[in-house]
């Protein structure tokens, strides 16, 4: 693109942008001549990732802006009457972020001018509330704006069809063509009015359905810390834990209310650094049973135990520890159906899975995969994900986990046992699945690309001294699995271990999965074998790094 084509293309989007605060700001851009800014925001659109749409907010169709959500709306809108959908009901959330209410109007302005039926809920609210509205009112689409756990200047654009899932190939590529197909946003109908705002029926239809992931009568006396760093979580997750009957978890005030700035944490994603530090804290203080948080939307759940192993005396459970304690506890609740993961979660469900004589399925990352799973019981992925009653919300939902994760601890504290306990039992039964994360955060995308293509070019042959028996390139697919962009290796040798390489569909993050399986022939084993574990993991991390160049 010369200079001239430009300038020329950040003129025209200035000309129809309807925002005021990004129209100041691309004129100051065009004015400056700030050529690599606007290049930077004009060099494409922003596309469908794992969750969505989501970027950073600022002006220019590869940031998150009015303009872009009033194309995004366009095309999802006229993607549904070409299915057939005129008239049918489209059921819109959002979260506290910055604009979140803005895009949300937006978007059902939009909808209102296509013809169709368009529905606000009430106030900002968890995203599984919205997940479960879309069935529960019929809605042929949903659309959830929310960039979930990203830094404060993120935002994102969740779309969901009429089965409750989010979107997933051809719909997402058929609605990207009719966003394409929108020469100007003056040929897009947005009315002031026209669609309905919601009250607090759906949220009270949702509430009473949390009690379904319940069993009548079980123990409710585990007492919580719970943070909704700084999200939308605290309201509705207070409100399923008095409907439950649990003790009222007592809330880290600091990060209680919404807050789009974020201001106690780096990132508010509970697996980043420090930013579980006021919930330990707290901790501390009240000396609970449990630590509990969501993500900022309250489609995540974490749970923290005390370890007095570690400073400050609480840990952090990794996703895939959750994600086994609910599989064992659903086991032993009587749950059938299919229990389902994503690639990059630990194999130990599959043990879990085989061993209760439940099915087990494997999918592509996002819970837009994992959703779709036919019979699907149970879903989860690592990255603090569950989805612990698909019939009412078939997408992660963090208040329904917490509810589940609470039973779990009253049912293990009315035997004077901990989730601590149950993951050794586990560890015993199955061998130590011990698993970590090397995730690389880039400025510059084309580390991302370098690493890949060097991975793909020279293959590792050893990691951490054990054989790479198997290297799969998952841009071809695999029997069981649709192409993506990532790298498999399956490991031999003294033990067994599997490495996932993927770039991340919703931050310019490089994520390489890792688990080794270390054999526990009894308790006495256990403390040993994660120190195995851990070895084993921090050289694969070594081993991959020089191998991908990082």
């Amino acid at each position: 693109m010369t200079q001239d084509d430009l300038l020329a293309k950040a003129q025209a989007w200035l000309a129809e942008d309807p925002d005021s605060e990004t129209r100041e700001e691309l004129a100051k851009l065009i004015e400056a001549g700030a050529t690599d800014e606007l290049a930077a925001r004009f060099a494409g659109t922003l596309q469908f990732g794992t969750a969505g749409l989501r970027g950073e907010l600022g002006a220019g169709p590869m940031r998150m802006n009015r303009s872009v959500v009033i194309r995004a709306a366009a095309g999802l809108a006229a993607y549904l009457k070409a299915k057939g959908q005129t008239g049918g009901l489209v059921v819109i959330g959002y979260d506290a972020r910055y604009k979140s209410a803005d895009f949300a109007r937006d978007t059902a302005a939009v909808m209102t001018g296509a013809g169709l039926r368009a529905a606000l809920l009430p106030r900002p609210l968890p995203t599984p509330v919205l997940a479960y509205a879309i069935r529960h009112l019929g809605a042929v689409a949903g659309v959830e704006v929310t960039a979930s756990h990203n830094p404060p200047r993120d935002n994102g654009y969740k779309v969901y069809l009429g089965d409750g899932s989010q979107i997933v190939p051809p719909a997402d590529a058929e609605i990207a063509a009719e966003i394409d197909a929108v020469r100007s946003l003056n040929d897009v109908p947005r009315p002031d009015d026209g669609w309905e705002t919601l009250g607090d029926e759906v949220l009270d239809a949702y509430l009473a359905r949390t009690d379904a992931v319940l069993t009548p009568g079980s123990p409710r006396t585990v007492r919580t810390v719970y943070t909704a760093m700084h999200g939308v979580g605290k309201d509705v997750l207070t409100a399923a834990f008095a409907r439950a009957g649990f003790p009222p978890p007592a809330l880290v005030a600091e990060q209680a209310e919404p807050d789009p700035a974020f201001p106690t944490v780096a990132f508010p994603n509970p697996e980043e650094p420090g930013a579980m530090d006021l919930a330990f804290e707290a901790a501390r203080a009240v000396d609970p049973d449990i630590v509990i948080a969501n993500d900022p939307d309250a489609d995540r759940c974490a749970v923290a135990v005390p370890d007095p192993s570690v400073e400050g005396g609480w840990r952090m459970l990794r996703g895939d520890e959750v994600g086994s304690l609910l599989a064992a506890h659903l086991v032993h609740k009587g749950a059938r159906g299919v229990f389902a993961e994503s690639i990059v979660s630990s194999s130990l469900l599959g043990r879990i899975a085989e061993a209760a004589g439940v099915g087990h399925e494997e999918t592509l990352t996002g819970f837009k995969w994992i959703a779709r799973v036919d019979g699907l019981r149970y879903g989860y992925e690592e990255a603090l994900g569950y989805c612990v009653d698909p019939e009412g919300v078939r997408d992660k939902d963090g208040i329904t986990a917490a509810l589940l994760v609470a039973e779990l601890a009253s049912e293990l504290k009315e035997r004077d046992r901990t989730l601590t306990d149950l993951l050794d039992d586990l560890a015993v039964a199955h061998g130590l699945h011990a698993t970590d994360q090397l995730s690389v955060r880039v400025e510059d995308l084309s580390i991302i690309a370098n690493a890949m293509s060097a991975l793909r070019e020279r293959p590792p042959v050893r990691l951490a001294g054990l054989t790479v028996t198997t290297a799969e390139d998952l841009t071809k697919g695999t029997e069981s699995l649709p192409p993506t962009d990532g790298l498999r290796y399956y490991l031999e040798g003294d033990y067994k271990a599997r490495v996932i390489v993927r770039p991340s569909g919703t931050e310019p993050k490089l994520k390489c999965y890792l688990e080794v399986v270390v054999p526990v022939a009894d308790a006495s084993e256990l403390t040993a074998a994660r120190a195995k574990g851990a070895e084993i993991l921090s050289a694969i991390k070594r081993d991959l790094s020089d191998a991908a160049g990082l």
